[in-house]
């Protein structure tokens, strides 16, 4: 039985782990396969996506403000995601997307599943829950980020400011793992996390995520 919190955010980020035959598209991305419509359409999708987890993760932190650990967690993602909207401009920039091209871009329902999801957790999930989950998807979401970081150099030419997105993404982030941690420890110690549910969310997680990569890597 798992008796620390990063015991069970370790246990609970193996258990999640993807297959990696759950990911088209990062590989091809990864040997310069990708047509750059293609990470035109990342770029594109990637702005519903952040401002939208932005929002999600303020409203986790109104809900948690009796739960100061679990309110941090979420407070440092939402700045984490503004910063993150910022650098994707470069990253959109760099692909040939404009405001017009923007403007007529229809989003993908695949990649959308994943923040519509996060804010259903915004609303319903037990904040300690979600910040279990949250933060075993984070992983695979890191390490996808760095691929694509080297890929974007080693194969695009893209420049350091062009690849900031993904980098800030691939960073260690230290003080998010301690601050997730307490979160967890903290709900663990006062019986508030129900780890059953927190997987369930974690692996909802995880499938969205899959989609996520698989609408953009399928043929129009």
């Amino acid at each position: 039985m798992t008796h620390t919190a990063r015991d069970l955010i370790a246990t609970t980020t193996r258990e999640l782990a993807p297959d990696p035959r759950a990911n088209p598209l990062v590989p091809l991305i990864a040997r310069g396969e990708a047509d750059r419509d293609v990470l035109a359409a990342l770029a594109l999708e990637q702005r519903w996506v952040i401002p939208a987890d932005r929002r999600a993760f303020l409203h986790l932190a109104e809900r948690a403000a009796g739960e100061p650990d679990s309110a941090a967690y979420f407070t440092a993602l939402a700045e984490g995601e503004n910063l993150a909207g910022e650098r994707l401009e470069t990253f959109a920039a760099a692909c040939g997307v404009d405001e017009a091209r923007a403007d007529a871009y229809d989003p993908l329902p695949g990649c959308q599943a994943y923040p519509a999801f996060v804010a259903w957790l915004a609303l319903n999930a037990a904040p300690a829950d979600a910040v279990l989950a949250v933060t075993a998807n984070f992983s695979a979401w890191g390490g996808y980020c760095a691929t694509i970081a080297r890929a974007l150099r080693t194969h695009y030419g893209f420049t350091d400011e062009a690849c900031a997105f993904f980098d800030f993404f691939a960073e260690p982030a230290p003080d998010l793992d301690r601050t997730a941690a307490a979160a967890v420890q903290a709900a663990l110690d006062t019986g508030r996390l129900d780890e059953t549910r927190a997987h369930r969310y974690g692996h909802l997680l995880q499938s969205y995520e899959a989609m996520f990569w698989a609408a953009l890597a399928r043929p129009a």
